[in-house]
């Protein structure tokens, strides 16, 4: 148990015997120390839980204050929840360093998480000790953001890293509570982008755009609905002919400014449907344009290399790139009559048209969600659920097939007066 020590006054004491001296009433006659007038009063002292001695100090006029910290120590102390005092003087920077270093994601996520901290989070609280953060100086952050125009879903994302490192401190005890978890603030909602397919004429127009070597750059997304990264290190072996599947193994990806390769986005491999028609497509593409053996790196710059027979690379032999395709898939989009171009008009759009064209066909989501990669059919659902069919529309095609099908006899008509 702690006690609080009086800097300022202490038990008087007989000069001849040494012992303490008492009023009439029996209690201590109290001495002016060395130390009166001299800084602060009280000093609480108490052992953390590891034993190590802690003081804190409080001024004149303020034992009510000293009593009721050293109740709290001790109470937080048998609860778990002491935090020592000297823990939140580290500064937002360190931890926010700390937190970049612990993450487990991979070599370019890392990379966009210490851009979006440098840039967004380091300027406004990097300096300040963490644990003298307020939720009224996040609140005003966020208000920031909001003045400097930031979309919501950017807004959102840095708001999501900030969290992130508050909770880390919180459980290494740096800080008792999380200043942005507080209910004052109000945390910015991402938005689910409505996504808008190409329609089929466009992705034709676009496939006759492009030189024939990069034709296949609108066959292959649109036909399995591989992202952009997994048809660059997409290779003619992932396919099994037998079972008429690929399995997308396997993406280029830029890591520090490095072509590496590296598994799919969220670490898994996954087995997608494919259609002879494809195969084909791909037989004669290889015939005219066969597949290069690429060596590099997997996963980061210094990892072991690895060689793969691609089945498209640039003119020289090289990986693709998003910079390398973009020089050849803008042009052939103003080629194709687009002439403003969008975020929404890459690669990525064919991944979108795969989606809606299954989903027509009355694909299930949980199947849909597997064949693109997502992790959880749920988000599958959230973001191409207005492209599915309608129960209107459902209820039509179906009794339209059942009266093609089943019942094909002309129908009876009224007979005659």
């Amino acid at each position: 148990m702690g006690h609080i020590q009086d800097r300022w006054y202490r038990p008087k004491r007989d000069e001849r015997t040494g012992e303490l001296v008492t009023n009439s009433r029996g209690k201590l006659v109290m001495e002016r120390t060395e130390l009166y007038s001299i800084g602060l009063r009280y000093k609480v002292r108490y052992l953390d839980p590891s034993n190590r001695e802690r003081s804190k100090s409080f001024p004149d006029r303020q034992r009510k204050r000293a009593e009721d910290f050293l109740v709290e120590v001790e109470s937080d102390k048998r609860e778990g929840k002491y935090i020592d005092p000297n823990a939140g003087r580290v500064k937002f920077e360190d931890v926010a360093r700390r937190w970049l270093d612990s993450q487990t994601v991979d070599h370019t996520s890392r990379e966009r998480f210490e851009t979006r901290v440098k840039v967004h989070l380091l300027p406004r609280f990097g300096g300040d000790p963490i644990g003298s953060i307020k939720p009224s100086d996040v609140q005003r952050w966020l208000r920031g953001l909001q003045d400097a125009d930031i979309a919501v879903n950017s807004q959102a994302l840095y708001f999501g890293h900030l969290v992130s490192i508050f909770n880390f401190a919180v459980a290494d005890k740096l800080i008792l509570e999380n200043p942005a978890a507080a209910r004052s603030v109000k945390r910015p909602r991402a938005s689910t982008i409505e996504v808008k397919p190409w329609p089929l004429e466009r992705a034709k127009a676009m496939r006759d755009a492009l030189p024939t070597r990069f034709k296949v750059a609108v066959d292959i997304p649109a036909s399995i609905g591989i992202r952009k990264g997994e048809l660059f290190g997409i290779s003619l072996d992932d396919f099994d002919r037998d079972r008429e599947i690929v399995k997308v193994q396997r993406q280029v990806r830029i890591v520090q400014g490095c072509a590496v390769f590296a598994l799919p986005k969220g670490g898994k491999t996954r087995e997608v449907p494919v259609s002879p028609a494809l195969l084909e497509r791909l037989d004669l593409y290889a015939d005219h344009d066969p597949a290069v053996d690429v060596s590099l790196p997997w996963k980061h710059p210094e990892g072991r290399r690895v060689t793969v027979p691609l089945l498209m690379t640039t003119p020289d032999g090289s990986a693709l790139t998003p910079k390398v395709m973009d020089k050849i898939w803008i042009p052939a989009l103003k080629a194709a009559g687009v002439e403003t171009r969008t975020r929404a008009d890459g690669i990525h759009a064919l991944r979108h048209l795969y989606a809606s064209v299954l989903l027509d066909a009355g694909e299930s989501v949980k199947a849909l969600s597997m064949y693109l990669g997502h992790s959880d059919p749920g988000f599958t659902l959230r973001v191409y659920a207005h492209l599915m069919p309608t129960s209107h529309t459902r209820t039509q095609k179906a009794v339209e097939n059942m009266l093609a099908t089943a019942l094909t006899a002309e129908p009876d008509l009224p007979e005659e007066a």
